[in-house]
């Protein structure tokens, strides 16, 4: 049994995450500025779940929510940053304050996190601290540059923190999702049945919660594709930005 704090999990692959991980016998905090679909699970895990409402924008109520996980359960074992916002207009029609939103929620968030359970870690001398990512922030797309820098920024970070905290017997990892069926991926112009189901992605990332990769994806199949979006990133944002296109142009010629 592991003591787990996500922040995060109100909704799509968070939720069942946090749902799974649960099953699976872990005691889970969750902390989200929405907390209404997550709060029901309370009802069948009263001792094992606790939901704290808190922003990742916000430094205070991000420390209170791990504070009051590490008061409840005693340790922070493991920390999953997956709250998540994306824009999706071209880059010229982006202003600055759009960036500065997106980084908030994305790369703030996780930094936030870090610095609030990342003591809890040291002292113990043990934890595992995970920010979830995205292929986009390896190899680009198009009309979305506001959430692809957040989490290239997100992917140096994991790795500065990861070398930073070996010696406190501390890893850290990235979740790699494959385009799943969520909120935050409604805006991109692809039909459903190409995007993966919200409730396998976060079952996926509950069975490998504990895996000692550094990029933690559900399936074989998602790693073999990250594999590839990192041997050659901008070949394969072109070929994803064309596949887009083209979904996109049968949709509007049906």
């Amino acid at each position: 049994m592991s003591d787990i704090v996500i922040v995060g999990a109100d909704s799509g692959i968070g939720y069942y995450m946090a749902q799974s991980l649960l099953e699976r016998g872990n005691r889970v905090a969750v902390l989200d500025i929405r907390t209404e679909h997550i709060s029901a699970l309370t009802e069948s895990f009263p001792d094992r779940l606790l939901v704290f409402k808190a922003d990742a924008r916000d430094l205070q109520s991000v420390f209170e929510g791990v504070r009051e996980a590490y008061d409840r359960f005693g340790s922070v074992d493991i920390a999953i940053h997956n709250a998540c916002l994306c824009t999706f207009e071209s880059e010229p029609d982006t202003d600055i304050e759009t960036y500065r939103k997106v980084m908030d929620v994305n790369f703030y968030g996780a930094l936030r996190l870090a610095k609030a359970v990342l003591p809890f870690m040291r002292e113990a001398k043990r934890g595992r601290l995970i920010f979830t990512s995205s292929g986009v922030g390896v190899t680009g797309f198009k009309n979305i540059s506001p959430y692809a820098s957040s989490k290239g920024a997100i992917e140096a970070l994991a790795k500065c923190l990861a070398i930073e905290n070996e010696r406190y017997g501390i890893t850290v990892h990235l979740f790699h999702p494959p385009l799943t069926d969520t909120g935050s991926a409604s805006g991109l112009p692809i039909p459903k049945e190409f995007k993966a189901s919200a409730q396998k992605v976060g079952e996926g990332f509950a069975k490998h919660i504990h895996s000692k990769r550094f990029v933690i994806c559900p399936n074989a199949s998602q790693a073999f594709s990250m594999f590839l979006c990192y041997r050659h990133p901008l070949r394969f944002g072109r070929l994803l930005t064309k596949a887009t296109e083209g979904a996109e142009n049968k949709q509007q010629g049906e």
